[in-house]
Protein backbone atom coordinates (compact mmCIF):
# COMPACT_ATOMS: atom_id res chain seq x y z
CA UNK A 1 0.00 0.00 0.00
CA UNK A 2 1.87 3.21 -1.11
CA UNK A 3 1.46 5.41 2.38
CA UNK A 4 4.80 7.02 1.86
CA UNK A 5 6.93 7.16 5.11
CA UNK A 6 5.14 4.84 7.98
CA UNK A 7 5.81 7.68 10.70
CA UNK A 8 4.88 10.43 9.01
CA UNK A 9 1.91 12.35 9.70
CA UNK A 10 -1.15 11.27 7.77
CA UNK A 11 -3.21 14.53 6.93
CA UNK A 12 -6.82 15.08 6.06
CA UNK A 13 -7.12 16.28 2.20
CA UNK A 14 -9.45 18.56 3.75
CA UNK A 15 -6.87 20.32 6.37
CA UNK A 16 -6.72 23.18 4.32
CA UNK A 17 -10.75 23.67 4.06
CA UNK A 18 -12.17 25.96 6.56
CA UNK A 19 -15.47 24.58 6.77
CA UNK A 20 -14.06 20.96 7.21
CA UNK A 21 -11.15 21.89 9.92
CA UNK A 22 -13.63 21.35 13.38
CA UNK A 23 -14.95 18.10 11.63
CA UNK A 24 -11.86 16.59 10.89
CA UNK A 25 -10.71 17.81 14.13
CA UNK A 26 -13.59 16.16 16.17
CA UNK A 27 -12.96 12.68 13.79
CA UNK A 28 -9.33 12.50 14.61
CA UNK A 29 -10.07 13.15 18.46
CA UNK A 30 -12.43 10.34 18.24
CA UNK A 31 -9.93 7.79 16.42
CA UNK A 32 -8.22 6.83 19.36
CA UNK A 33 -11.47 5.24 21.13
CA UNK A 34 -12.75 3.78 17.41
CA UNK A 35 -9.07 2.14 17.46
CA UNK A 36 -9.58 0.38 20.60
CA UNK A 37 -13.09 -0.66 19.84
CA UNK A 38 -11.62 -2.48 16.72
CA UNK A 39 -9.10 -3.80 18.95
CA UNK A 40 -11.22 -5.62 21.49
CA UNK A 41 -13.57 -7.06 19.18
CA UNK A 42 -10.81 -8.48 17.50
CA UNK A 43 -9.70 -9.99 20.81
CA UNK A 44 -13.55 -11.25 21.45
CA UNK A 45 -13.21 -12.97 18.43
CA UNK A 46 -16.69 -10.81 17.91
CA UNK A 47 -16.23 -10.77 13.61
CA UNK A 48 -19.55 -9.34 13.18
CA UNK A 49 -19.20 -6.56 15.40
CA UNK A 50 -15.77 -5.70 13.77
CA UNK A 51 -17.00 -6.09 10.47
CA UNK A 52 -19.80 -3.55 11.14
CA UNK A 53 -17.29 -1.05 13.10
CA UNK A 54 -14.57 -1.39 10.23
CA UNK A 55 -17.55 -0.73 8.00
CA UNK A 56 -18.49 2.59 9.53
CA UNK A 57 -14.74 3.71 10.14
CA UNK A 58 -13.74 2.78 5.89
CA UNK A 59 -17.17 5.47 5.16
CA UNK A 60 -16.15 8.02 7.82
CA UNK A 61 -12.04 8.04 7.01
CA UNK A 62 -13.17 8.33 3.64
CA UNK A 63 -15.53 11.39 4.41
CA UNK A 64 -13.05 13.50 6.64
CA UNK A 65 -10.27 13.20 3.59
CA UNK A 66 -8.30 10.18 4.73
CA UNK A 67 -8.27 7.15 2.23
CA UNK A 68 -5.85 5.31 3.56
CA UNK A 69 -7.19 5.16 6.29
CA UNK A 70 -10.69 3.93 4.62
CA UNK A 71 -8.65 1.16 2.28
CA UNK A 72 -7.09 0.02 5.73
CA UNK A 73 -10.70 -0.47 6.63
CA UNK A 74 -12.06 -2.27 3.80
CA UNK A 75 -9.24 -5.03 4.03
CA UNK A 76 -10.73 -5.08 7.48
CA UNK A 77 -14.02 -5.90 6.13
CA UNK A 78 -13.44 -7.46 3.02
CA UNK A 79 -11.65 -10.23 5.05
CA UNK A 80 -14.60 -9.98 7.37
CA UNK A 81 -17.02 -11.07 4.68
CA UNK A 82 -15.07 -13.95 3.05
CA UNK A 83 -15.60 -15.38 7.09
CA UNK A 84 -12.77 -15.64 9.22
CA UNK A 85 -11.42 -19.51 10.42
CA UNK A 86 -8.57 -19.94 12.03
CA UNK A 87 -6.12 -19.59 9.05
CA UNK A 88 -7.07 -16.15 8.31
CA UNK A 89 -7.22 -14.84 12.15
CA UNK A 90 -3.75 -14.51 12.12
CA UNK A 91 -3.92 -12.19 8.41
CA UNK A 92 -7.23 -10.41 10.12
CA UNK A 93 -5.03 -9.56 13.24
CA UNK A 94 -2.54 -7.91 10.73
CA UNK A 95 -4.83 -6.02 8.88
CA UNK A 96 -6.23 -4.44 12.22
CA UNK A 97 -2.94 -3.54 13.72
CA UNK A 98 -1.59 -2.17 10.33
CA UNK A 99 -5.17 0.03 10.80
CA UNK A 100 -4.72 1.12 14.41
CA UNK A 101 -1.05 2.32 13.22
CA UNK A 102 -2.70 4.23 10.58
CA UNK A 103 -5.49 5.78 12.85
CA UNK A 104 -2.54 6.48 15.27
CA UNK A 105 -0.85 8.74 12.39
CA UNK A 106 -3.97 10.96 11.61
CA UNK A 107 -3.25 14.19 12.46
CA UNK A 108 -6.25 17.36 12.03
CA UNK A 109 -4.34 20.06 10.54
Amino acid sequence: MGTGNHTEPLRSRFAGDAEMVELVHEFVQELPQRVQALQGLMRASHFDELRRAAHQLKGAAGGYGFPSISESASHVEKLLHAGVGQAEISDLQSRVDELAKLCGRAVAA
